[in-house]
């Protein structure tokens, strides 16, 4: 049996230090290591067939080279979407994932991971605070950059405001709001950036309660001609509340939305809502954390998001 090939050996045919070879093959070489240098590391490893012994160079760092990434729910697509966005950046400084769920009605509560386990964690949209988790270095997503966790956010409040300039270009005035019943900084943003409003009525994140909260404010003379929804799957529920009520949408009522999951496009007529990057939310969170775990200091970034105009909204008649 052939003998495994090693570091020193990609630094023979690559005329380059083993010192070079760690840098290159942990993607540390930027600014370090020329270009052409870096090329000719990569392409000896590949000739070989070299792969670097994550056991022994987690050992020498102290590291499991594992990353928490935490979530209100697994049941959304768009966290799914964040995983994704994590996952590919941690993959390719290889780093794994573990995927948790966090309820916020179980808050105050103790992680059942172990933290000896991971090296750093991402949270996403968590309302309640965190325990359990130590001194471990932290990069906060969809969350008040207040904090003193580094934070990778959308602009959520630009996103209500060019929702509400599209309803007053099409001469809507009177305009109800189906508010998240989520304490969490991302649905507080998103009710103050809307102003005043005709009506209020929250509702969780599911279809069946945000139709009883539609028809609360649909069932009435003094109906609004305009229903801003926190969430896409809100709206689902005011569609249903409109057709219960006999009202077409976007005739009689125009609906948005918010985040361009998949039912936007399933609902009929489409949805006009707010895309928000959630793959590049999770990609640029863990750039983030990883520099932090490489020693670096990473800013607050906000991601715009971009108003998708669909069939749901039209001019008042």
């Amino acid at each position: 049996m052939s003998k495994r090939p090693t570091s020193r050996d990609v630094a023979r045919v690559a005329g380059v230090s083993q010192s070079t070879v760690s840098l290159v093959l942990a993607g540390k070489s930027e600014g370090r290591v020329k270009p052409e240098t870096g090329r000719a590391v990569r392409e000896a490893a590949r000739r070989l067939g070299y792969r670097p012994n994550l056991a022994a160079r987690n050992l020498r760092l102290g590291r499991t080279r594992t990353v928490l990434l935490v979530v209100p729910t697994l049941a959304s697509p768009f966290f799914g979407a964040v995983y994704t966005g994590a996952a590919r950046v941690a993959g390719e400084r290889g780093f794994g994932v573990i995927v948790h769920p966090w309820n916020d009605d179980a808050v105050p509560a103790r992680s059942p991971i172990d933290i000896e386990a991971i090296d750093g964690v991402l949270a996403s949209s968590i309302g309640g605070g965190m325990t359990g988790l130590g001194d471990l270095p932290l990069v906060v997503m969809d969350n008040d950059p207040a904090g003193q966790a580094p934070s990778v956010n959308f602009d959520v409040a630009g996103g209500m405001r060019s929702i509400m300039g599209h309803l007053h270009g099409l001469g809507h005035r009177r305009i109800g709001h189906l508010a998240a019943a989520v304490d969490a900084w991302t649905f507080r943003v998103r009710g103050e950036a809307l102003g005043p409003v005709e009506c209020r009525a929250t509702t969780a994140i599911d279809v069946a309660a945000a139709r009883a909260a539609a028809l609360t404010v649909l069932d009435r003379p003094d109906r609004p001609s305009a229903l801003v929804c926190d969430d896409d799957l809100i709206a689902a529920g005011a569609y249903k509340a409109a057709r219960h009520l006999g009202l077409d949408v976007p005739g009689d009522l125009s609906v948005t939305g918010f985040d361009d999951i998949l039912v936007a496009t399933a609902l009929e007529p489409e949805l006009t809502t707010i895309r928000l990057p959630a793959e590049e939310l999770g990609a640029r969170a863990m750039t983030a954390l990883l520099e932090r775990l490489d020693g670096g200091i990473p800013g607050d970034v906000s991601l715009p998001g971009e108003l998708v105009v669909r069939g749901s909204t039209a001019r008042r008649g």
